[in-house]
């Protein structure tokens, strides 16, 4: 049996990415239809004190690759985070979803009780459960990104919908 572990992140996270990487394809086509210089897109944000499009992918991507690496019990791949274009975050987001892939899923028997430690050795450092970790802490935060990165596309005039948000299942 696969754990529950796996099939409540992995899945979830090759799902939402890959609806991603479809939506930064269309904003790149948007973009290039409408003669909208790319960096409009790419730099925008919904309130001035939030992540610009380009950070809210590479966050979402990070999430996904940093959660099932840690409850799978594995190094967590380090990208350089220097995307500044469509190109860049679909390259990003292949890269992220390759990674996906390549995680064994019987690498996430007894996640759920492994200790995941945050911010280890900082003031901030939380050690959490692998159970806590994934559902209180980085579902929501992988899915504050991509739908952030969703509204700001959405909000810059990009024609998508829920359809798109979510992808394949």
């Amino acid at each position: 049996m696969t754990s529950p572990m796996y099939i409540h992140s992995v899945p979830v996270f090759k799902q939402m990415l890959t609806a991603l990487k479809a939506i930064v394809a269309q904003a790149d086509a948007h973009a290039a239809a409408k003669s909208i210089e790319p960096d409009a897109l790419l730099r925008a944000r919904l309130y001035p004190d939030m992540f610009p499009l380009i950070k809210q992918v590479q966050v979402a991507a990070d999430f996904a690759r940093g959660i099932s690496a840690r409850l799978a019990g594995l190094e967590v791949p380090s990208y350089e985070g220097k995307e500044a274009t469509f190109a860049d975050l679909d390259a990003l987001l292949t890269k992220t979803l390759a990674f996906l892939d390549s995680v064994d899923a019987s690498k996430f028997e007894g996640g759920e009780t492994r200790d995941i430690v945050l911010r280890p050795g900082t003031p901030k450092e939380r050690k959490l459960s692998g159970r806590t970790y994934l559902a209180n802490y980085g579902l929501p935060q992988f899915f504050f990104h991509v739908t952030t990165a969703y509204d700001i596309l959405r909000h810059n005039g990009l024609a998508i919908g829920k359809r798109d948000y979510m992808g394949a299942y």
